[in-house]
């Protein structure tokens, strides 16, 4: 269509499928505006993405029933976006999915389970998809990359807390938690890997399928339905989760 005409196949995008609708949302343009709010069939979800930290991150946006709305605070914790909502006016954490300080400190938002794939796997998994244009409201070159060289860097913009260098800092990696254990799965390590790979995470079965042309992956669990992950980089991944558990292929 027209309206994906500034996509190449291999650009990466948010993609959600929710309540029966599939919508993709192209970094190239969250590169500049970081926050979608936006609805699935009715029921309100953000869709976030921090360029340092190469995260994309999808929530209900909503607590006790009552709807919020999102927007960037331009502040930054551990190199990672926060929100902030304009009904209270307090701040999130990206990463953590949680209040960090205002009126709902400690309220924690429920995530949604969201791809960072190529807009070629996206479309053929979903052919009739949604897809969020350019026509934004703003007058931006959405073809330039703000940040050019910043994935591939081994330097960050600004310090965090934990730096393991353990791989590249922008080694992308996805990661899930389950029961309050976490576990990353480094792209590296799952490019050498059988795919589907499976694995136990505190007890409990999980199947990861990697797609190393799309540079995407997707877990699943025990009955096939796919689990709510982290794509980030490595740095941001282990900044924020330090104790870790993280996936190493073995011959």
């Amino acid at each position: 269509t027209t309206a994906a005409a500034f996509l190449n196949d291999s650009d990466q995008v948010l993609g959600i499928h929710y309540n029966g609708i599939a919508k993709a949302y192209p970094v190239k343009i969250l590169n500049y505006h970081e926050i979608v709010n936006d609805h699935f069939a009715g029921t309100p979800v953000v869709v976030t993405y921090c360029p340092l930290c190469g995260s994309g991150i999808a929530f209900l946006s909503q607590l006790k029933n009552k709807s919020l709305s999102f927007g960037v605070s331009g502040l930054l914790y551990n190199s990672d976006m926060l929100l902030y909502d304009r009904q209270s006016e307090s701040l999130w954490s990206q990463i953590l999915g949680k209040a960090i300080s205002g009126p709902l400190r400690g309220e924690i938002l429920q995530p949604v389970a969201m791809s960072n794939t190529s807009w070629q796997e996206w479309k053929q998994r979903y052919p009739r998809t949604l897809l969020l244009s350019t026509q934004t409201g703003y007058y931006r070159n959405y073809q330039r990359d703000p940040y050019p060289g910043y994935a591939q860097s081994d330097s960050l913009y600004f310090p965090v807390s934990n730096l393991n260098r353990r791989y590249h800092p922008k080694e992308q990696v996805i990661g899930l938690e389950i029961d309050n254990v976490f576990k990353a799965y480094p792209f590296s390590e799952l490019s050498r890997s059988q795919t589907p790979l499976r694995d136990t995470i505190n007890g409990k079965q999980v199947t990861i399928i990697y797609n190393q042309h799309a540079r995407s992956g997707r877990i699943l669990d025990e009955y096939g339905n796919e689990i709510p992950t982290i794509v980030a980089y490595w740095f941001a991944w282990m900044a924020f989760l330090p104790e870790s558990l993280d996936y190493s292929f073995t011959d």
